[in-house]
């Protein structure tokens, strides 16, 4: 079992989100409980899974437990918090639910890279976790507000699929044969 760095029980904030222009920007999932502020790097793909598996975790305890009371869609501002110093880059993500408390345990292990140069096992004692618990209602907006940051990102390319720069993209599947698009 990985040690618990932090346990933030309750989170009173909880957020994913980017800082940086598209193309260069930093994905991270940023908590508060207390005077505890804990902020986690993640890859763009990592915050996607993240906000998808929650919907689908709120979707099925909405069908398991039918009594529990709704969770609010009304749409929340979630702003990060300053400083935004990350404690480490997430190497894996656990989501559950505790029945009796009404709450979403969300574990963030460290990415550790040994001095051999092999990513340690998640669940060896050098890697630190972190556990955040969350109502149903963060854990919603939370995923909200990270599919939002990501549909912000660069638009892609309608040919090949792969993002376009700002500096503009040249699309293999042109050929040559088409100007570079340009936004």
């Amino acid at each position: 079992m990985a040690r618990l760095a932090h346990d933030l029980n309750p989170v009173q904030h909880i957020i994913a989100d980017a800082i940086g222009e598209p193309g260069r920007r930093t994905f991270f999932l940023q908590a508060r409980a207390g005077s505890t502020l804990i902020t986690l790097i993640m890859e763009k793909q990592e915050v996607a899974n993240l906000a998808i598996s929650v919907l689908q975790l709120l979707e099925e305890l909405e069908e398991r437990f039918p009594d529990l009371p709704p969770v609010s869609t009304k749409k929340k501002t979630l702003y990060p918090e300053n400083p935004i110093e990350p404690l480490f880059r997430v190497g894996q993500l656990v989501l559950s639910y505790d029945e009796e408390s009404d709450r979403i345990w969300l574990f963030a292990r460290a990415l550790i890279i040994s001095e051999e140069g092999r990513v340690l096992d998640a669940d060896d004692d050098r890697v630190p976790t972190v556990r955040f618990v969350a109502t149903r209602d963060q854990m919603r907006a939370l995923s909200d507000h990270a599919l939002e940051v990501i549909a912000k990102g660069r638009p892609t390319c309608p040919l090949c699929g792969r993002p376009i720069d700002r500096t503009g993209h040249f699309c293999p599947r042109s050929d040559g044969q088409a100007v570079p698009i340009i936004f």
